[in-house]
């Protein structure tokens, strides 16, 4: 899956730059490090993304204090292998909308907005962080192609412990805002990997039925129906029938 994703991400990147060519990193950085004013900062760090190349050229070194990982380490590989599996589908329809978003736009608008969403991220220690990802182009050609990105990624895990990814488009220099855009369900979630006895099971379940009882529902024997129930744990990596449950109704997977 992760390797699926990288290669749908990269594809979707390459659309942003409009096939266009990056030039060298002539910028200095530090002008660049004025623009983390326009975001609100806690444990943090900063990269810059190549977007047709589908690579981070530069990650400061609070990547360590906040994930544990080495700077070098920080690859859009290494990313999306550690993002949470549930949230790995909301990136990605995420950035299929930002990239149809800025598509868009106007060439004069492209350094006027503010991409912010958020995800989790799997620590080297094992522990989850809520991300939040906020990203403005600091480099574009001439025909509204973003080439440069420069990201923030702050832990926001004690202010959203839980809840669904939010996308939203901050306007800067008084263009307008888009708060919590809804997004095409292209890249789907686990209940995209459930079979439909499963989900029928997993239904059941939902209303408080034992594996007896769904047995005489579907009319199949209970040994039938806890090895459905194994298979969707393994499937979704939900630890407990009581986690499946909880997630299947907090995701929507029905």
């Amino acid at each position: 899956m992760d390797l699926l994703a990288y290669e749908s991400a990269k594809k979707i990147w390459r659309q942003i730059t409009k096939e266009s060519t990056v030039p060298e990193l002539e910028f200095e950085l530090e002008v660049h490090k004025k623009l983390l004013n326009i975001f609100q900062v806690g444990d943090y760090y900063y990269y810059i993304f190549n977007c047709l190349e589908a690579q981070i050229e530069y990650v400061h070194e609070n990547v360590t204090s906040v994930l544990g990982y080495r700077p070098e380490d920080f690859t859009v590989a290494n990313v999306l292998a550690r993002m949470h599996p549930e949230d790995l589908p909301w990136f990605l329809n995420f950035e299929n909308a930002v990239t149809e978003f800025f598509t868009q736009l106007p060439p004069d608008k492209i350094l006027k907005y503010k991409v912010r969403y958020d995800y989790r991220l799997r620590k080297a220690d094992g522990e989850y962080l809520r991300i939040l990802q906020q990203v403005v182009t600091i480099q574009a050609d001439g025909a509204g192609g973003v080439l440069r990105t420069l990201g923030v990624h702050t832990d926001i895990s004690h202010l959203k412990p839980e809840g669904k990814p939010v996308l939203s488009f901050i306007g800067l220099d008084g263009e307008p805002s888009y708060i919590d855009v809804n997004v095409k369900s292209i890249f789907t979630s686990e209940k995209g990997i459930l079979s439909k006895r499963e989900k029928e099971i997993l239904s059941l379940l939902i209303e408080g039925n034992h594996s007896s009882q769904i047995g005489e529902k579907l009319y199949i024997s209970q040994h039938t129906v806890n090895t459905h129930r194994k298979n969707m744990l393994a499937k979704t990596g939900a630890a407990s029938t009581s986690e499946l449950v909880a997630k299947a109704v907090r995701e929507g997977w029905l």
